[in-house]
């Protein structure tokens, strides 16, 4: 008989993919098995505990409240079926556990999809057991002793050799490996299509047939007969023969906004309601098949790049949204050219995704903005792993010699600092976690721990108990951030003017206290890592406005044209 385990794995297919993805995902996955295996462990864990807080907020049985989380899941992606199957298949072993009391850690440990060895066998979310933890795994073990679905093999599993999502999978993967549009009928980099590297990425193609058509391009003839640069400005005024895009856009200095980051800067996000059982609904995951195709990120309310209006309320905007308002001639010209877990080290692999002509294009303001995984990563020997500032020197100078053989003369680069992290620990340790919300019994330091016992925690150096650690990691930050501001002050180029600006975060707490908030606020609940949107919107605010103090020429004109091109073209076809 073939073995059911051959393309599966014990938790609904979402919490899976939600746990490669819970905290900074690396550009490149450790070689071996290992870095799957943890995934797991900590996808099981999510699933248990959801399931059995389900339980417990609608007073129902674990078999009604694993039927009820399956509910709650979309069709797309068989994000529904797959939960179904897998709960038909394993829900009566994680019912025979917690009908015994046991915790999350110890069902998923009994089911053996958390690691097994001397170093990662007591790995644990909530507190210990109070009996041995080996006499009540043993305990476990022997409840799931003549279980059918124990016999089979747990390691080196992938959920993508499921028949019905190998090629969603083989799309999502090209998608991340690339960092280009999947669907790109003419190979231009743009795209129609939102996810999948598409326009949520970055501008939308107007016409995806003709690669000589995209985003940020010279209008073509002043774009008498068609909209060339997809900037919804074309055709001729009728009242003078003038053609509007030389009318509206001649001499505005019209120029794009492209991102070098990480997933800070393609704002990761995974919403707390998704692992927060008494908040869970079926409305909770509307949107989790666009935010599994943009692989847990929302670069479309950005800081940076972002284009739609803040979920949050606030009233900053996005430096796109700035740059557009200036001059309704920049619509549409926008990038994000950003992964998980890119650094200084890795920008290489992926900065050839970057479009733009040195004849062609209109110049562009590129901020470099690889704030984190240069210091952090989740080896337990982490100091040893961080960048140094002589690689940090190289891997940027490599960076900044491509970026002048590519960008348009009178280009703009800026090189953003990296934080001090040690407001990650400070803000959250003591508070509780998504998953400990109900019952009081997970924080941030538990969760901290955990996933640096899997070594699956996204910064180790910052994300610790250890305030020794946490100063270094945040005076290596420092040794790097003054790194790029020697680079900015030093070097110069013929393509584009250099700067430095600082990642003043303390700024922004400060600026939120005022307004009454709390620091951990800030910061994404789920990973509790990454700068929340509004942290992110707040941010880029104090970066455009320290731009049009500083360096004014940087942001090109105001179009006094702009109420005019509303006028006529509305909208200008929209993002």
């Amino acid at each position: 008989m073939k073995s059911p385990w051959k393309g599966l794995k014990a938790t609904p297919l979402f919490l899976l993919l939600l746990s490669h993805s819970l905290v900074s995902v690396p550009y490149v996955d450790p070689p071996g098995a290992s870095y799957s295996d943890v995934r797991s462990c900590i996808g099981c864990v999510v699933a248990v505990s959801l399931i059995e807080q389900l339980a417990e907020v609608h007073n129902s049985s674990v078999q009604v409240a694993m039927k009820r989380l399956c509910s709650y899941l979309p069709e797309a992606m068989f994000l529904k079926t797959s939960c179904y199957f897998l709960v038909q298949m394993f829900g009566a072993d994680i019912i025979k556990l917690l009908s015994e009391a046991m915790n999350a850690d110890v069902v998923c440990h009994a089911l053996k999809l958390c690691k097994q060895d001397a170093v990662q066998s007591r790995c644990h979310l909530y507190p210990l057991p109070q009996e041995a933890w080996k006499f009540t795994l043993r305990k476990a073990r022997k409840i799931l002793k003549k279980s059918s679905t124990m016999k089979y093999p747990r390691s080196g599993l992938n959920i993508c050799s499921l028949p019905f999502l190998d090629k969603i999978c083989q799309k999502i993967e090209f998608s991340i490996k690339k960092a280009v549009p999947f669907k790109d009928t003419d190979s231009d980099k743009y795209s129609v299509f939102p996810t999948l590297r598409g326009y949520h990425w970055r501008g939308r193609d107007c016409n995806d047939s003709d690669k000589t058509v995209y985003p940020g391009r010279r209008p073509d003839n002043w774009d008498i007969h068609r909209d060339s640069n997809c900037n919804g400005i074309w055709g001729i005024d009728p009242k003078d023969g003038i053609p509007y895009e030389k009318k509206f856009c001649e001499g505005s200095q019209p120029r794009g906004i492209i991102l070098l980051g990480d997933s800070a800067g393609a704002h990761f996000h995974i919403p707390p309601e998704w692992l927060t059982a008494s908040q869970m609904s079926s409305n909770s995951f509307v949107n989790l098949p666009s935010a599994l195709t943009d692989e847990f990120n929302w670069p479309q309310l950005s800081g940076v790049t972002g284009f739609l209006d803040s979920t949050s309320g606030i009233e900053e905007k996005s430096i796109y949204h700035n740059l557009r308002k200036r001059n309704h001639c920049n619509h549409r010209d926008y990038q994000s050219i950003s992964k998980n877990g890119a650094s200084s080290r890795n920008l290489k692999n992926f900065i050839e995704s970057l479009s733009r002509d040195q004849a062609l294009d209109h110049p562009a303001i590129v901020i470099y903005a690889m704030i984190g995984n240069d210091v952090c990563n989740g080896k337990s020997d982490t100091v040893a792993e961080m960048t140094t500032p002589e690689q940090m020197y190289s891997n940027v100078m490599q960076t900044l010699k491509h970026l002048n053989s590519h960008l348009p003369n009178g280009s703009h680069v800026i090189l953003y600092g990296l934080p001090d992290g040690t407001f990650l620990w400070d803000s959250l340790h003591n508070q509780y976690h998504p998953l400990g919300q109900l019952n009081k019994d997970v924080t941030y330091a538990q969760f901290f721990s955990f996933l640096s016992c899997l070594q699956l925690n996204p910064c180790n150096g910052w994300m610790s108990s250890n305030k020794t650690l946490r100063t270094l990691t945040s005076e290596r930050a420092e040794q790097l951030s003054n790194t790029l501001k020697k680079i900015a002050a030093a070097k110069t180029f013929s393509n584009f003017s250099l700067f430095y600006m600082d990642f003043a975060f303390h700024e922004i707490i400060e600026e939120w206290q005022k307004r009454g908030g709390q620091p951990w606020q800030l910061i994404e609940a789920v990973d509790g890592f990454h700068p929340n949107e509004v942290a992110s919107l707040m941010l880029a605010d104090r970066v455009w406005k320290k731009i049009q103090l500083q360096w004014p020429h940087v942001l090109g004109k105001e179009n006094p044209f702009n109420s005019q091109i509303e006028e006529v073209f509305g909208d200008q076809g929209g993002h």
